[in-house]
């Protein structure tokens, strides 16, 4: 059975104009095309060319090039999906060995999701190589997160069909090495939405609520601007290209108010003498709906009470 998308096929040199020379196809700048920088850039001794390529070629691309190849990197990134988690999983495993399941799955979802991805993406410059219609390089596509983080996962599928298994997860153990061996606690790993949305069902067993209160500029380049409310009150306001990127700015900004909350309880508790715990939350009162207990807890607290099983590769933020 085989086990890879079929190869690509002749490029064509048309409608590449609007690409960084590194990322047109080969046959419009010479023998170097995109998967010959990358391998390059890598340092690994790749002998599928065409394979790694394929990784590289985004539905957009071959949409407008129907003619110039026999498939995008999709199936390739469904592959890769299984490959990253795979490695990253393994070497969290060895590097965390007092880590429950609980605190392993934080960290992973913080290396695996779109943002962890498209960091990783990043570190080798993935978005100058991807080959992308005119339409979606023209819209930014390089350096969306969400497409970076497929991309990466197409060129980890690619590596592993071509290299095999072992190096490609010594590539991807050296490249993640920083969020490997990152021992803060669990919580700061989390997503701004993530830790948000504990605080509130901690509190009122309710999650926040997220307003879209404008969305601006054509349907390619749409900016959202979008408020957060929590326990009736609005807490904070972002914007972004994308709802997600709002929401997650805005879920930022009301962490910061209430970390700003809980410091002013803090300081109103101590300048009125009170010394122990019961006064110090009676101080807390004169900020509504904080829970100073709680909100220490997302901030500084190891999220060791949190038990649950990640259910997606992928977490906002």
């Amino acid at each position: 059975m085989p086990r890879r998308s079929a190869p690509l096929g002749t490029r064509s040199s048309t409608s590449t104009s609007e690409l960084p020379s590194a990322a047109r196809p080969a046959s419009a700048t010479g023998p170097v095309g995109p998967a010959a920088a990358l391998a390059e850039r890598l340092g690994l001794p790749v002998r599928d060319l065409e394979l790694l390529e394929q990784a590289l070629v985004h539905s957009s691309w071959l949409h407008e090039h129907r003619d110039a190849a026999r498939g995008h990197n999709e199936r390739l990134e469904f592959l890769g999906d299984v490959v990253v988690n795979l490695a990253i999983s393994d070497a969290l495993y060895e590097a965390h060995p007092s880590d429950d399941e609980g605190l392993l799955s934080t960290r992973r979802a913080s290396i695996v999701s779109t943002t962890g991805l498209a960091r990783l993406a990043g570190r080798i410059d993935l978005g100058a190589l991807i080959l992308l219609g005119e339409g979606e390089a023209q819209r930014g596509g390089r350096r969306r997160p969400s497409l970076l983080a497929s991309a990466f996962e197409a060129v980890a599928g690619a590596l592993y069909l071509d290299l095999g298994w072992e190096r490609t997860r010594l590539w991807l153990v050296e490249l993640a090495e920083p969020e490997l061996s990152n021992d803060s606690p669990g919580v700061s790993l989390k997503s701004p939405k993530s830790r948000l949305q504990e605080h509130t069902q901690r509190r009122t067993g309710l999650r926040p609520e997220y307003r879209i209160i404008a969305a601006s500029g054509p349907d390619h380049e749409k900016l959202f601007r979008i408020e957060v409310w929590i326990d009736g009150r609005p807490l904070g306001v972002g914007e972004g290209p994308s709802r997600r990127t709002a929401e997650t700015a805005a879920a930022t900004r009301a962490l910061e108010e209430l970390r700003r909350e809980r410091a002013a309880a803090k300081s109103a508790a101590s300048a009125s003498g009170a010394a122990s715990a019961s006064d110090e939350e009676a101080a807390a009162s004169s900020a509504p709906n904080v829970a100073i207990d709680e909100i220490a807890e997302i901030f500084s607290e190891p999220a060791v009470a949190s038990r649950t099983r990640a259910t997606s590769r992928r977490t906002p933020g």
